[in-house]
């Protein structure tokens, strides 16, 4: 059996003729498919059928694709939080990229799709995503004076408050803060945060750096200018 048939994908468009090409290419791959046609449906399926993937597209009646993508990061069932969201978009322009990405998006894929590069791309993602089985410290927590870094539970407590990332966003913070006063590279930010098999814009690193700030305070994060970025605990 095909390790494939263990993952869910949702493919969510209004445009019936895309949706059924995107789920026969997935079903003829091995992934359980479901559908939804906007925004709506497509919070109703992702809480029943609990997908690893979903394939959202931006442009939707109801709610647009960018309304989906921060409900479904702003929940607190873990299972909907972690999965994996890719905008279709059939937008060229720089801005949408990054709001989708802002929005709380692993990536973006531009239409015309193709379906050989949309099953690369979604095996890539799949796979970079598949369960850490590395060896863990007991507590699985990075500690600085007001900052935990919750490993596990992948949430971070200020004090008092709990903060609760985006995928990205948390991937970009704990590279850096498990290695805090060094100075990671941005080109080894692309390869461990979002791999070397995806593109992504030049200034997809700069807009998660500022979300983060927002979030966790200015004090924490250094820009190195030209270089990367530092982490101060």
């Amino acid at each position: 059996m095909s390790t494939k048939e263990n993952f869910r994908v949702l493919v969510v468009d209004d445009e019936p003729d895309i949706v059924e090409m995107l789920s026969y290419n997935l079903v003829r791959e091995g992934y359980e498919v479901e559908s939804a046609y906007d925004g709506e449906e497509a919070i109703r399926k992702a809480f029943s059928f609990k997908p690893n993937l979903i394939l959202l597209d931006i442009m939707m009646p109801k709610k647009d694709g960018m309304q989906v993508c921060e409900e479904l990061r702003a929940t607190d069932e873990f299972a909907i939080n972690k999965c994996i969201i890719v905008f279709l978009t059939a937008r060229s322009e720089d801005y949408s990229h990054i709001a989708g990405l802002e929005a709380g998006a692993d990536d973006y894929i531009t239409k015309p799709i193709k379906p050989k590069v949309l099953l690369a791309r979604i095996q890539t993602l799949l796979r970079r995503h598949k369960p850490d089985t590395e060896k863990k410290s007991p507590t699985n927590q990075l500690v600085f004076q007001n900052l935990i870094i919750d490993l596990d539970k992948r949430i971070v407590m200020k004090k008092d408050e709990i903060i609760k990332l985006p995928r990205k966003e948390f991937d970009l913070l704990v590279l850096l803060a498990s290695k805090p006063e060094q100075v990671i590279h941005r080109d080894t930010i692309y390869s461990k945060v979002w791999g070397s098999d995806i593109i992504v814009g030049d200034r997809t690193i700069d807009v998660h750096i500022r979300k983060l700030r927002e979030k966790i305070g200015e004090e924490h994060i250094e820009t190195i200018k030209g270089v990367g970025y530092k982490f101060l605990g």
